[in-house]
């Protein structure tokens, strides 16, 4: 037998904070538990303790604010409608209600909450329409998540005309795709390696970097191994952008808090004798350390094209672009 939503852990902490609102216990403006304290005190894991303030946050119940923690705002007024005025605005929704903006109603779901935080349902309430009406324009969540990938990887375009040299043209399909994983970081963790959705937007990427290796004579197995080496890269680094966006939300603290909140431990570490080359680093680093993604991305790609110019995998060496 399934549970019922109620006999959901998240959906029954998300409920108690609801009754504590609605009492007055909870007030506009108070903060919330920390994830890790809701954990500990529903005996829950951190997953499901972050599910129920996600829940909350879809709501309009909680906000998430950086530096502060999840906030209460308190439920968004309904205005009641009579039957008859429902009935009419359900219907003109409907009449209105496109792949396309189910589609991007998806995106904006993804794009502010994460991709944990989408459902079908979910982009049915975003657009004030019953959920079976969806099923009209996607499958389901599956073939919505293709649809919104398929459309965010157009956002970026390459240019009609190539750059001269094969490195010039795999640095600018390399920027290309890391500028769509910094817009939409939930679509790093979309594209898979393994098992790739036959996806035209995907494969127009893919096409413009196997035709700049072919000007390189190399035979297609190890263009196609090129191509991999190349995003796999992009997407290594572009899940951190994901991972940062989730926790920012979820915890209220930007990477610097939480690096605040953690350098006694680090400095504990460095300090005990057992790792002398990150404890020669960290002293060094007294300054402090600011990590920018941009500048590893930056930086890796340039290693990686100078290893595959040094061993003569990119054709003739050509000066980088800048």
């Amino acid at each position: 037998m399934s549970a019922e939503p109620s006999d959901l852990p998240y959906l029954r902490i998300a409920d108690e904070v609801r009754r504590r609102i609605a009492s007055g216990e909870l007030r506009a403006g108070d903060r919330l538990p920390s994830t890790r304290a809701i954990a500990s005190k529903w005996g829950v894991a951190l997953a499901t303790a972050a599910h129920a303030l996600r829940a909350l946050a879809h709501d309009g119940v909680v906000q998430a604010i950086p530096r502060v923690g999840n906030v209460v705002v308190g439920p968004k007024p309904q205005k009641a409608r009579s039957p008859e005025t429902r009935t009419k605005n359900d219907d003109e929704n409907e009449t209105e209600l496109s792949r396309a903006n189910v589609v991007r109603a998806g995106i904006d779901i993804a794009d502010e909450e994460g991709l944990d935080a989408l459902s079908v349902r979910g982009v049915a309430a975003k657009l004030r329409v019953p959920p079976m009406s969806l099923y009209r324009h996607v499958h389901g969540k599956e073939e919505l998540i293709q649809r919104m990938t398929e459309a965010v990887l157009c956002e970026e375009s390459l240019p009609d005309i190539p750059p001269k040299g094969v490195r010039a043209q795999l640095e600018v399909a390399a920027r290309v795709e890391w500028r769509v994983f910094k817009r939409h970081p939930w679509v790093a963790r979309v594209l898979k390696m393994t098992r790739p959705e036959p996806m035209p937007n995907a494969i127009a990427l893919a096409e413009w970097v196997l035709r700049a290796l072919e000007e390189a004579g190399l035979d297609a197995a190890t263009r196609l191994r090129l191509h991999i080496l190349i995003h796999g890269f992009v997407q290594g680094v572009a899940v951190n952008l994901e991972s940062e966006a989730v926790a920012a939300r979820e915890t209220g603290m930007s990477e610097d808090d939480w690096m605040r909140e953690n350098d006694s431990a680090f400095r504990e570490l460095a300090a005990s004798g057992r790792y002398p080359a990150f404890g020669r680093a960290f002293a060094s680093l007294s300054a402090g350390f600011d990590l920018d993604l941009d500048e590893v991305f930056e930086m890796g790609l340039r290693t990686m094209l100078d290893g595959l110019e040094t061993q003569g995998m990119l054709g003739k060496r050509a000066r980088r672009s800048k």
